[in-house]
């Protein structure tokens, strides 16, 4: 390179523009980086303070350069150096990078994604800490005190004299912090910054999992030998277990056996406030207790998990989908709990898969990777028969449980009680009788989800989407479920002044209709209104774990991994949502929500039992999955999807757009559409351009949507596509007021 005064600087920065940007180092960090002074140096992954526009921000050094496709003349100067010392492992900075390509995202969001927001801030990577040492005035005080008055502050003196330099913290064992201040403000001690320890220098004591009654079975000890087994190389462990298998437990004996003395370990789970009991089984079965990262913490306490996994004081991390962007130098394992939920999709912003990074991660780190799920993802599956993936398989409840027996309700056959049928009615009421509690599941909040007129046909509708307002009770209010808009519930309708019906059944009606039913036993319902509050589930699922709630009501969340031992019968009151979808994925998820909810059945000594409500009793997929089970399906699914080419068959990104003028997007897709290369078009392993299409729905919060799909063969004919066209799309003149964004690898066709 040339003199380190001329340095340039390649900048990341939090902005919707792919690309970086060069600075000049500061002056400062450019001796230093030649060695004249013990400043910050310039290297890649410390953060930067640069002017831009007229304003100030804060970004990543991607790359050190001597060059720039600018004249030097018109670089600006960076202002500072934040960090002496990379905030990202090697590992961490090269995942950031292949990841900002793979998806075609601006690195700088990418960047920025995986910060907490404190640091985004500019506060300090490493917590500074302070040791309290007696100055010359102060050691003079304890050898010859010009007065006896202030014992307490003379104790601290005495402590400080015999025991050496302490910190704020061990100080406030014995002494209260206006001790410690009224001390310094009298000059007898001082502060003595420490330099922090850098990444990974502050491991922590390994931690040791503890003994448990739990007896392994032969499956479960199988696949705890493989994943050990893998020691320091890469491999994927797709951990295929019936609900309440034990899969958690092989978790936590992988990590036991994995991490030893130096390693540490990332377990990723869908939504932490979902998954409580896995994370309390951690904490019970290891001596020190995870680090935990999600988007509910504090931006002080999401700084300071940040902090221990990144000094290595954190052995073990849990944390949501942003987690997998977690500082973790001595990486040794990784466990995506629930591989196949569609939370660990970010859908705004930057689209990546958590779960897809997990397993980039792994690859880039050399080590092995979890995927468990009693319902794996089709793609998962895929791997697995490629050989991409080692199948681990728990087919098994342990002890006495048993998988429950799954039957249909043919709801033509049956009268039906505002939603529920006789023969479901009578199954809740046996349970009850036996002591067993129940649960009850609609996947749809709310009192009823269209407010109707029998008399013209007239339905409440969203003034600001294509969407009917959803009916809530508690508190009345008519409310979008797209737009968050609601307006008073109106008695008489618009159009004709007759009588307004609700119609349909919300969790909230379905919590009525079961006080009414059962009056003797207390109902709990679980959904988005009933959790909203910090501290509310915990409250709801101690009521059920206690026996205090006997019916449990509620939506999806009830999927999430519960463990609920007195759970005798699981009613599903409508699989028929799924069954006529557009979505190419809706089957898959339908026989994923249908397994997950039945498999909280019958997990204890107890024996369980399924009521699978539907119209449709003959559909092939309904049998198949009855029939035959989730693996069945999955093969029948997979050969539907290659007939089909969609994935795992083929890669599909969709380039979304929306505005308040449907005809501005149309005429900006159009555009894009021409624009893509006429080479790379067609044929088997080529691209195809589908659209512009509406989104299933088209307007939301006054906002028009449509999108262009495409999708090929491969990846590597869709990246390459990708890379040859959106070049081209960000010069096109975007009419005003209009977003576009692009989504590789979608999980909906919306």
């Amino acid at each position: 390179m040339e003199n380190s005064e001329s340095l340039i600087l390649q900048v990341a920065i939090d902005t919707p523009l792919r690309r970086v940007f060069d600075y000049l180092a500061p002056l400062h960090a450019a001796a230093a980086s030649a060695g004249a002074t013990d400043g910050p140096r310039p290297q890649p992954g410390v953060r930067v303070r640069v002017p831009f526009g007229r304003s100030t921000k804060l970004g990543i050094v991607v790359a050190l350069a001597d060059r720039s496709a600018l004249p030097r003349a018109k670089l600006k100067r960076a202002h500072e150096i934040i960090d002496r010392e990379p905030l990202f492992d090697p590992v961490g900075f090269e995942l950031l990078r292949w990841a900002a390509d793979y998806y075609h995202h601006p690195i700088g969001e990418v960047f920025a994604a995986a910060l907490p927001v404190a640091l985004r801030e500019g506060r300090a990577a490493q917590e500074r800490t302070v040791l309290w040492e007696l100055t010359a005035l102060g050691l003079s005080e304890t050898e010859s005190p010009s007065d006896r008055r202030a014992p307490t502050q003379r104790a601290l003196l005495a402590h400080l004299a015999v025991n050496g330099p302490r910190t704020t913290a061990e100080c406030a064992g014995e002494f209260d912090p206006a001790i410690i201040r009224a001390v310094a403000a009298r000059g007898w001690i001082r502060e003595r910054p420490q330099t922090a320890l850098p990444a990974g220098a502050a491991l922590g004591v390994a931690p040791v999992l503890r003994s448990s009654s739990i007896e392994l079975t032969d499956a479960q000890r199988v696949a705890v030998d493989a994943i050990v087994g893998s020691g320091t190389r890469f491999a994927v462990h797709l951990l295929h277990g019936v609900t309440g298998s034990g899969k958690t437990e092989v978790y936590l004996r992988a990590i036991a056996g994995l991490i030893g003395e130096r390693g540490q370990a990332l377990v990723l789970v869908p939504e932490i406030s979902l998954t409580p009991q896995l994370v309390q089984r951690f904490r019970d079965r290891f001596d020190s207790a995870p680090a935990i990262m999600h988007s509910g913490l504090a931006a002080g306490e999401r700084l300071d998990a940040w902090r221990r996994a990144r000094s290595g004081e954190a052995r073990i991390v849990i944390g949501t989908r942003s987690a997998v962007f977690a500082p973790l130098p001595r990486l040794a394992l990784i466990v995506v709990d629930e591989e196949h939920d569609p939370s660990y999709k970010q859908h705004e912003g930057f689209r990546y898969s958590a779960r897809d990074l997990a397993v980039a991660r792994a690859r880039r780190a050399n080590v092995a990777i979890v995927l468990g799920s009693a319902t794996p993802s089709l793609e998962s599956l895929e791997n697995a028969a490629q050989g991409r993936y080692v199948k681990l398989t728990l087919p098994e409840r342990p002890g006495a449980a048993r998988a429950a027996r799954m039957r249909l309700v043919d709801l033509r056959r049956h009268a039906v009680d505002h939603g529920f049928s006789q023969p479901a009615i009578a199954a809740i009421a046996t349970h009850l009788a036996a002591g067993a509690q129940v649960i009850v599941f609609q996947n749809r909040r709310g009192y009823a989800p269209t407010l109707y007129c029998a008399a013209c046909g007239w339905v409440a509708t969203c003034a600001h989407c294509d969407a009917r307002l959803t009916v809530h009770r508690h508190p009345a209010v008519l409310r979008c479920h797209h737009c968050g808009a609601q307006r008073a519930p109106a008695s008489h309708c618009e159009a004709c002044g007759r009588d307004l019906h609700p119609v349909g059944h919300g969790t909230e009606r379905i919590e009525e209709t079961l006080a009414r039913l059962f009056p003797g036993h207390a109902v709990a319902r679980l959904d988005r209104d009933t959790v909203a509050t910090r501290g509310a589930i915990d409250a709801l699922l101690a009521r059920v774990r206690c026996g205090d709630a006997r019916i449990l009501v509620g939506t999806q969340m009830l999927t999430k991994g519960h463990d609920f031992p007195e759970i005798g019968l699981v009613v599903i009151l409508d699989a028929d949502q799924g069954l006529f979808a557009t979505d190419y994925r809706a089957a898959e998820r339908l026989a994923q929500t249908i397994i997950q909810v039945a498999g909280r059945a019958g997990r204890g000594a107890r024996p369980g039992e399924v009521l699978i409500q539907t119209e449709f009793p003959d559909h092939p997929l309904l049998r198949l999955l009855i029939d035959a089970g989730y693996e069945a399906f999955a093969a029948q699914a997979l050969a539907e999807r290659r007939a089909a080419r969609w994935p795992p068959y083929a890669r599909l990104a969709l380039l979304r757009a929306d505005a308040k003028d449907p005809a501005r997007v149309d005429t900006f897709l159009r555009a894009a559409a021409r624009l893509a290369p006429s080479s790379l078009l067609g044929g088997d392993r080529g691209v195809n351009v589908l659209g512009p299409a509406n989104a299933l729905l088209a307007r939301r919060a006054d906002r028009h949507r449509a999108h262009l799909l495409i999708e090929a063969g491969d990846r590597s004919a869709l990246h390459r596509f990708l890379g040859d066209w959106l070049p081209q799309v960000e010069n096109l003149p975007a009419p005003h007021g209009l977003r576009w964004s692009l989504d590789v690898d979608p999980l909906e066709v919306d």
